[in-house]
């Protein structure tokens, strides 16, 4: 069936759950800086490049689906972060975000330290040169196989989750002849989201130590009295997809209180604060992040104000970034095979990925976006439904939004923003394989993490 003979489904005038969707955008073929990484762009004939290179050669050398990461723009953001915190402060990425050993190395000439939460984690760290002392654990069960390995590698810091852990710890590093630097996770009553946060007793969650219910104190308490253990700080971590200040404000306050308590009550001043991360990107145009320099000059201001007040010297301050740095950097990009249109509803656009390299819209509710990368189109728009291969009615790719209306099987799509959290929670549903992760810089491509094949899954399978 030729492009322009499809039945494509209704278009935006169609009748719709009022409310529901939004107009289609002026133009299909933008592909809006908001959401894509910063070297993409369309060609002279439409199609659309990364690091000056055409997706079409790309899927036709490492196919799809594939996530395609733009190494230029992954340390360009790197750079942002800790240009913007300056020597002052620490910025550690979150592995559990995106990890690869390029990755790590990256991380390492970029000058970012680096939090893991595995041992599998670490092994990559370790094994891709990060120097241990730039390293933090965190983790709220890790075995007592995770805590040797990374007392005896010596990382800067474990970030101490139960009472169990700190005497396993502690118990570690002293068998070993360590004197192991942690931190203390608290949980401060903060939950934040996006443009909201819940100041409250918000602490129903498996990490850390409770700080309205005394836990918190009395871990401080217990790691003091530990020769083999040195307390350098307390972390918190208040949630994710974080689009200003206002709940780490609250937060800050309360772990601030906190140090002034321990000074009052141990006479001793802790030198460092941790925020975490949880801070957000554009996954659709819609979304309107900060950029690094306004984190840090908010979060440094509230950190100094707060010392200020409760009359201490303002700690070392930590932020760990995951999301916000690889998040924007990579795309994946998908065949298109079946289409099919419903009726006054909407055209269903079926890919040969799914909910196995992005599980995020099935577990979270998340909301992309996806744009027709292999050609332009001047057709009109349709609205779609971006949907996986797999036997499930929830393996959505992308809920709703506009193609064009002349998509066709074999044409090429991208869902941008896709850096974070894909490919480090694909899954082999249906036996799928997972994507490869194409690394692109400067007009060259290599493979940074390899696709999966059915040897891989064979191998595994020894019964």
């Amino acid at each position: 069936m030729s492009r322009s003979a499809h039945p494509a489904g209704p278009r935006y005038a169609d009748v719709l759950p009022e409310g529901h969707y939004t107009a289609p955008p002026a133009d299909l073929n933008t592909l809006d800086p908001r959401v894509w990484s910063r070297t993409v762009a369309r060609t002279t004939d439409g199609a659309a490049q990364v690091g000056g290179l055409d997706v079409r050669h790309l899927a036709e050398e490492f196919g799809t689906p594939a996530y395609i990461l733009d190494e230029a723009d992954f340390r360009a953001r790197c750079r942002a972060w800790r240009e913007a915190f300056g020597e002052d402060a620490d910025v550690f990425y979150a592995g559990k975000a995106f990890l690869s050993r390029a990755v790590v190395r990256w991380l390492h000439e970029e000058g970012l330290n680096l939090d893991v939460c595995t041992g599998g984690e670490l092994a990559v760290a370790l094994s891709a040169g990060m120097p241990a002392e730039r390293i933090a654990l965190h983790g709220n069960n890790k075995s007592a196989e995770e805590i040797e390995r990374a007392v005896t590698a010596g990382v800067g810091r474990i970030v101490l989750d139960s009472f169990q852990e700190i005497v396993r710890v502690a118990d570690i590093a002293r068998k070993h002849g360590k004197r192991q630097r942690v931190q203390i996770r608290v949980t401060v009553g903060v939950e934040a989201h996006t443009h909201e946060f819940i100041a409250t007793a918000h602490e129903d969650q498996k990490f850390g130590f409770s700080l309205s219910g005394g836990d918190a104190s009395e871990a401080v308490r217990r790691v003091l009295t530990l020769p083999s253990l040195e307390l350098i700080g307390i972390h918190s971590h208040i949630g994710s997809q974080i689009f200003d200040t206002s709940g780490f404000e609250v937060a800050a306050h309360r772990v601030v209180g906190l140090l002034k308590q321990v000074r009052d009550e141990h006479g001793v001043e802790l030198p460092e604060i941790d925020l975490g991360g949880g801070l957000g990107i554009a996954y659709t145009p819609d979304d309107d992040p900060r950029e690094p320099h306004e984190i840090a000059k908010a979060l440094g201001e509230i950190v100094t104000r707060e010392s200020a007040s409760a009359g201490l010297t303002a700690p070392r301050l930590s932020v760990e970034p995951g999301r916000a740095i690889v998040g924007p950097t990579a795309f994946t990009l998908y065949e298109v095979g079946t289409i099919k249109p419903l009726e006054g509803l909407r055209t269903y656009v079926s890919v040969d990925g799914g909910m196995s390299d992005n599980i995020r819209t099935a577990l979270y509710d998340a909301e992309y976006t996806v744009a027709l990368v292999s050609r332009a189109s001047d057709a009109e728009p349709m609205l779609s439904r971006v949907v996986g291969k797999h036997c499930e009615s929830g393996d959505i790719v992308v809920r709703d939004a506009f193609l064009p209306a002349d998509l066709a099987p074999g044409d090429l799509i991208a869902v941008p923003a896709t850096g974070a959290y894909c490919r480090s929670m694909a899954s082999n549903y249906n036996h799928a394989m997972r994507p490869p992760v194409v690394a692109v810089a400067d007009g060259e491509a290599r493979v940074i993490v390899r696709r999966e094949t059915e040897e891989d899954l064979l191998r595994l399978d020894v019964g």
